[in-house]
C-alpha cells in the first residue's frame, strides 16, 4: 500500500460533497498519515467549512468521525526531534509538522501549496498527481 503524510487543506476538500480527494480518500489506496496538528486546524476552521461545503454541523461531525477512520494520526512527539530544525529552514511555520512528519516517517507529502512545492525537504505530490497514482488507467 502506498503511504503519504497529508496536509490539512486538501483534508479540508474531503468535506465537500463532490471532491476528487473524497474519492481518493475512500478508495484505500493509501496510508495516510498527519499530524495530530491537522484535526485540530480541521476544528479551528470548522465553521468556515461547514458555509462553504453547504453541511450541516451534523453533517461536519459525520464527515470528520468518517476522514478518521483513514487517517493515521500521528503524535508530535513522534517528529519533534526534526520539528525545530525545519521550522528554521522554512517560511510557513503551519507547514513544518507535515514536513518534519513526511521527512521523519520517509515519505511524500500530498499538498496543493505551491510553496510547499518548493521547498526540498521531502517530496510533495499535487491532487493531480495522486489521482494519477490512484487511477493510472
Amino acid at each position: 500500500m502506498n503511504k503519504v503524510v497529508i496536509d490539512t487543506n486538501i483534508l479540508f476538500s474531503f468535506f465537500w460533497k463532490k471532491s476528487i480527494t473524497r474519492d481518493i480518500i475512500l478508495e484505500n489506496i493509501f496510508e495516510l498519515y498527519t499530524p495530530e496538528f491537522a484535526i485540530t486546524e480541521i476544528l479551528k476552521y470548522k465553521s468556515e467549512i461547514i458555509q462553504k461545503a453547504k453541511i450541516t454541523i451534523t453533517e461536519f461531525n459525520n464527515k470528520l468521525e468518517e476522514l478518521k477512520t483513514h487517517l493515521i494520526i500521528i503524535n508530535r512527539l513522534k517528529y519533534l526531534p526534526k520539528l525545530k530544525k525545519i521550522e528554521s529552514l522554512i517560511t510557513d511555520k503551519n507547514d513544518a509538522d507535515f514536513i518534519a512528519l513526511a521527512f521523519v516517517y520517509n515519505l511524500p507529502l500530498w499538498s496543493n501549496d505551491k510553496e510547499l512545492e518548493k521547498q526540498t525537504i521531502v517530496t510533495v505530490l499535487n491532487t493531480k498527481e495522486i489521482y494519477l497514482i490512484v487511477y493510472k488507467k
